[in-house]
């Protein structure tokens, strides 16, 4: 091995961590929309539960 490909398989590891770590924030946003859908949903229903 030298050092290209060194640097190569490194410059790899460093692009799949950074594709891993966007595939994550992307979760989390989701999984946040999801809940404040949830929530105003929610929010929503009370409110109409509440004006009869």
């Amino acid at each position: 091995m030298d050092v290209n490909d060194i640097v190569a398989e490194r410059i790899e590891q460093a692009r799949q961590r950074a594709a891993a770590e966007k595939r994550r924030r992307e979760e989390l946003a989701a999984a946040r929309r999801r809940g404040l859908r949830a929530r105003h949903a929610a929010k929503l229903n009370r409110q109409a539960r509440n004006q009869r």
